[in-house]
């Protein structure tokens, strides 16, 4: 029975794979590129029903059934986590994580002080990347210089 159900679910998802990832038509120049697309769209697949796993797992384990749970809904609201750029050139959250957003961040094991961490990374990266390349090689000999 379970067989069953797994490929039932399976057969499903291949089947909304039209409405969610807009497979409508390919409008591309090649095989190539139509395989590619195909393959990019399988991967895009799998992530989104592992999304849909722990969600649909987080909701069963929660007292009410919260409409926040579905992967459309859970995505729009991660999107709302930006960082913003401060006048110093530093960035930082935009906002504070959410009640609805720690909930969905728990449903994939991770919390508020990962997000914090991803976006000091994050903002580390940004700027090395808008440093010149001089001032990246003087950074990096002065952070591996011993005293």
């Amino acid at each position: 029975m379970n067989l069953y159900k797994s490929r039932d679910i399976s057969e499903k998802l291949f089947g909304s794979d039209k409405t969610f990832l807009g497979n409508r038509s390919f409008r591309v120049a090649s095989s190539q590129a139509a395989e590619a697309k195909i393959f990019i769209q399988f991967i895009a697949l799998i992530i989104r029903a592992r999304i849909y796993t722990l969600l649909r797992k987080r909701k069963a384990e929660m007292p009410g059934k919260p409409n926040y749970l579905s992967v459309p809904s859970a995505l729009k609201e991660l999107e709302k986590i930006e960082l913003i750029r401060q006048p110093n050139g530093n960035y930082k959250l935009d906002h504070a994580v959410t009640a609805i957003q720690k909930v969905i961040l728990g449903a994939f094991g991770l919390d508020e002080e990962w997000i914090k961490a991803q976006a000091r990374q994050i903002g580390k990266d940004i700027q090395n990347a808008a440093m010149p390349e001089e001032q990246k090689d003087d950074d990096e000999d002065a952070e591996n210089e011993e005293y």
